[in-house]
C-alpha cells in the first residue's frame, strides 16, 4: 500500500489509507455496502421529481438536490458504524476532517484548489472557444445579458452594465466556492474523498482514484438522466458523467491524498461548481452552446485537467513519497 511512515514523519503526513484496516486490505463488503447505499439514498430523495411527471420543473427541485448532495456523507456514516469491520479506530481522523496538520500544507492546498479549478474551468471555455466550438462576445456579453432579461433580473442592467455584473460574476468567485458551495460539497466529499478512496487505497493509488471518481459519476444518474449536465437524457449521459467524474476525481483526490485532509478536497469541489456557468458568461447569444464538448464538463476541460494531471505526475507528486501512504 505504498511506503511506511519515516519514524520522523509527522503523523498527520501518513494518509488514512487504512485506520482500521491493519492487513492492508480493501473492505469490500463495506465498499459495495457504501456504494449501494449511497446510490439508493440519492434515487430516493429524487424520486418526487420522477414519480411526479413535471421533471426538472418540479417544484423544490433545489431542496432536493441540496438533500441528495448530502447522501454520500449518510453513506458513510452509515456504512462505518454497521458494515465496516474491524471499524476506524478515529472517525474523524478517517475521514480526514481531523487533524488539520501540517496547518501550512492545508492551506496552500485549499487556496491551490480555490484558485485554481475555476482557472481549469475558464482555460477548458477558452479552448473550447478556440476549436470554434462556441463563439464569445467579451465586449457586449450579449448571450449573459439575454440570461438576465430571459430570468427576469433585466432590471438590474438598468443600474449596472453588464460587464459591470460580469466582473461582479468572477471576482465572486472565490466567496461562492466557500459558501455555500463547499458547505454543500462537504457532503459528497466525505463519501467520495473522505471514506472511499482512502478504503480503495490497497489497490494502489491510481486504481482507487479511478474507481471512486467513476462511482462518483454513476452516483449523478438521477440528475443526469432528467437532462442535467450534458443535455442528455438516456445512457450516454450517464457515461459521459463518469467519465467526466473520473477524470475531476484524480485531481480532487490529489488534494485528499496530497494533504491527508478532506478539506481541500471539498474547496476544490465547491470551486469546482462555483465556476460551473464561466462559459455562459463570455457567450455571444448568436451561438450554439453543447455542454457534451464546452461545458464545464465537458470534453475541452477533460483536455486541459488532464494536462494538469500530467504535469503533477511528471513532478513526481502521485509518487508514495509524496503521498506518504501506509
Amino acid at each position: 500500500m505504498g511506503l511506511p511512515p519515516e519514524s520522523s514523519s509527522h503523523p498527520s503526513e501518513v494518509a488514512t489509507a487504512s485506520d482500521g484496516d491493519r492487513r492492508g486490505e480493501v473492505p469490500w463488503l463495506a465498499v459495495v455496502g457504501f456504494a449501494f447505499i449511497s446510490c439508493v439514498l440519492a434515487w430516493g430523495v429524487m424520486l418526487p421529481v420522477w414519480i411526479g411527471g413535471r421533471g426538472p420543473s418540479t417544484p423544490l427541485l433545489g431542496l432536493l438536490m441540496t438533500v441528495m448532495m448530502f447522501t454520500p456523507a449518510t453513506g458513510a456514516l452509515i456504512t462505518i458504524f454497521f458494515l465496516q469491520r474491524p471499524r476506524p479506530e478515529q472517525v474523524a481522523r478517517y475521514l480526514g476532517l481531523w487533524p488539520l496538520r501540517p496547518v501550512g500544507k492545508i492551506l496552500g492546498l485549499s487556496a491551490a484548489a480555490l484558485f485554481g479549478m475555476p482557472l481549469i474551468i475558464t482555460a477548458g471555455a477558452l479552448l473550447a472557444a478556440a476549436f470554434g466550438l462556441f463563439s464569445i462576445d467579451l465586449t457586449d456579453f450579449s448571450g449573459f445579458a439575454a440570461q438576465l432579461r430571459q430570468s427576469g433580473e433585466g432590471a438590474t442592467l438598468n443600474d449596472l452594465s453588464v460587464g459591470q455584473l460580469v466582473a461582479i460574476q468572477l471576482l465572486s468567485l472565490p466567496v461562492a466556492a466557500l459558501i455555500p458551495n463547499s458547505l454543500l460539497a462537504l457532503g459528497e466529499e466525505l463519501g467520495w474523498r473522505g471514506w472511499l478512496l482512502p478504503s480503495l487505497l490497497p489497490l494502489g493509488t491510481w486504481p482507487a482514484l479511478l474507481i471512486t471518481g467513476a462511482l462518483w459519476g454513476f452516483w449523478h444518474a438521477p440528475l443526469v438522466l432528467l437532462g442535467y449536465n450534458f443535455g442528455l437524457t438516456g445512457p450516454s449521459g450517464v457515461i459521459l458523467m463518469i467519465i467526466a467524474c473520473a477524470i475531476f476525481g484524480i485531481l480532487i483526490g490529489w488534494f485528499r491524498l496530497r494533504s491527508n485532509s478532506v478539506w481541500p478536497s471539498v474547496i476544490a469541489h465547491g470551486a469546482l461548481n462555483a465556476a460551473g456557468g464561466f462559459a455562459l458568461l463570455i457567450i455571444d447569444i448568436r451561438s450554439p452552446f453543447d455542454p457534451v464538448s464546452t461545458g464545464p464538463l465537458g470534453w475541452s476541460t477533460w483536455i486541459v485537467i488532464m494536462i494538469v494531471i500530467a504535469a503533477l505526475a511528471a513532478c513526481g507528486q502521485f509518487s508514495a513519497r509524496r503521498l506518504r501512504q501506509r
